[in-house]
């Protein structure tokens, strides 16, 4: 059993409801800027292996 487009519209939309766009924006930069250290984390230990 998979979401199809029209539920994940839906969940968005009640998520969206919830938390306000403004919080959404921030959670959504937090993340892409934890995603960018762990990244840079991972390159870093590669490098130090080698």
């Amino acid at each position: 059993m998979g979401f199809g487009w029209q539920e994940l519209i839906i969940i968005l939309l009640i998520v969206g409801l919830i938390f306000g766009t403004r919080k959404l924006k921030n959670i959504g930069s937090d993340l892409g800027g934890a995603v960018k250290g762990f990244k840079e984390g991972i390159k870093e230990d590669s490098d130090k292996e080698e």
